[in-house]
């Protein structure tokens, strides 16, 4: 004869409750910042630096100080193709790195729901690659400009604070560029 041995009854009461997350805890580990890379805390910053100096570089040849010259006329930058293409080109750069920092900020809050990470590897290193040259181009166009330029006009000034701007954009944007190719080959090798 088998005998079953009798389960003891315990009350709900004297059951172990079994511990559920609560979205109002906080601990270190839930922290987003710890769980990002490090080269999207750079690429941010990297964003918001190619934001300034392009909105200053537009900023400095659209708005010189109103000194006339001797016919009476203030030279202003539209007057010369070249210096309206750096102008251009400043202004191209300015809205990409807005995008770019819009979709930075998005990807932190968002957790990359924006645009695939894929995607937005391949986007960012082409329109890195293509920004840089632009920014090169229209910047060594407008020096032999700013060589011909009156020294002591007002547009010789903002010319010159252009270029300069467009020279340390064109730096963020290359090392822009070398995060962005550094993001494509770890993707590939990995």
């Amino acid at each position: 004869m088998s005998s079953v041995a009798p389960i003891p009854s315990c009350s709900p009461a004297e059951l172990p409750v079994p511990m559920t997350p609560s979205p109002f805890s906080f601990s270190v580990a839930t922290i987003r910042w710890s769980s990002r890379s490090p080269f999207q805390a750079a690429n941010l910053f990297l964003r918001l630096l190619a934001l300034v100096f392009s909105f200053s570089s537009a900023l400095s040849l659209a708005a010189p100080s109103p000194a006339k010259t001797m016919i009476g006329k203030s030279p202003s930058f539209y007057d010369d193709t070249k210096l309206l293409y750096c102008f251009i080109v400043n202004i191209l750069t300015f809205l990409y790195a807005a995008y770019q920092l819009f979709k930075g900020i998005c990807d932190i809050a968002h957790r990359g729901v924006f645009i695939s990470d894929m995607v937005s590897d391949y986007i960012s290193f082409i329109f890195d690659q293509f920004a840089g040259y632009l920014l090169i181009s229209s910047s060594s166009v407008s020096v032999p400009v700013i060589q011909q330029m009156d020294h002591r006009t007002s547009l010789w000034k903002a010319a010159t604070v252009s270029v300069c701007m467009s020279f340390a954009l064109f730096l963020v944007i290359a090392t822009s560029a070398l995060l962005s190719g550094y993001k494509i080959c770890k993707r590939i090798i990995w």
